[in-house]
């Protein structure tokens, strides 16, 4: 089975090696057909504290690392500084 990979913008990186990403999806209600927005934050393995709050990366599904962590990242962005 292939590991899941997601898209999503880190929130926090407060916490040693660690990112919080939030992911954003977006669907159809069943009933009302209105586009809805939800999203979902991950913790997920960031080994060099690389990535900062607004930088996008993708996170790709492993073996749990922790408590709360079973993704790692795998690439990102920087966020362009103004």
């Amino acid at each position: 089975m292939p590991k899941r990979t997601l898209q999503g913008v880190v929130v926090s990186d407060k916490t040693a090696k660690t990112v919080v990403v939030r992911v954003d999806r977006r669907f159809t209600h069943p009933i009302y057909k209105k586009t809805i927005r939800r999203s979902k934050n991950y913790h997920a393995h960031d080994e060099n504290n690389e990535f900062k709050p607004g930088d996008m990366v993708w996170i790709e599904e492993t073996k749990p690392i922790s408590k709360l962590k079973c993704w790692i990242v795998i690439r990102g962005e920087h966020k362009k500084s103004a």
